[in-house]
């Protein structure tokens, strides 16, 4: 996980496209400048982003399972829950499910647990359109080859 970047994922370790459904991990740096402010002397790691966590979690699996050949863009969420604090060096596990398909939109279901317990949950939409710039393209397949679910062409 690295914070200052937006990169949430450090690796996909388990996609099933039948099942709809991805597993992810990430784990949360024991220092980031996130932390100096959020919150002095009890660091935290801010809800918004566990939310772009399940976020980016959902997006691969949307990613995965239109073949790269759309890009996601979040739209709306029904709900975000946050049960647990998450502290530098919790290792985190992800859980994306796709629950519904169509008219150009992807509606899709995201746990954060650490050790096995729910931390956060959330019902996340996406819409999916075409990829706007090459430019952005290359990037996201980067990151597929980076978090390790994405086969080099």
């Amino acid at each position: 996980m690295r914070l200052e970047y937006f990169q949430m994922l450090d690796a996909v370790v388990d996609i099933n496209r039948d099942a709809g459904n991805l597993r992810a991990t990430s784990n949360v740096p024991l220092e980031s400048p996130v932390f100096e402010g959020h919150f002095p002397g009890h660091p935290l790691v801010p809800g918004v982003l566990l939310f772009e966590t399940m976020a980016q979690a959902s997006g691969y699996l949307l990613l995965a399972l239109n073949r790269f050949q759309r890009m996601p863009f979040f739209a709306n969420s029904k709900s975000a829950n946050f049960r647990s604090f998450v502290r530098p060096g919790d290792a985190l596990e992800i859980d994306a499910r796709q629950i519904h398909a169509g008219s150009g939109y992807a509606v899709t279901s995201a746990q954060i647990k650490r050790d096995g317990e729910i931390v956060c949950d959330s019902q996340l939409m996406f819409r999916l359109v075409h990829f706007p710039v090459p430019a952005l393209e290359q990037h996201v397949r980067a990151e597929g080859l980076r978090l390790g679910f994405l086969e080099e062409d």
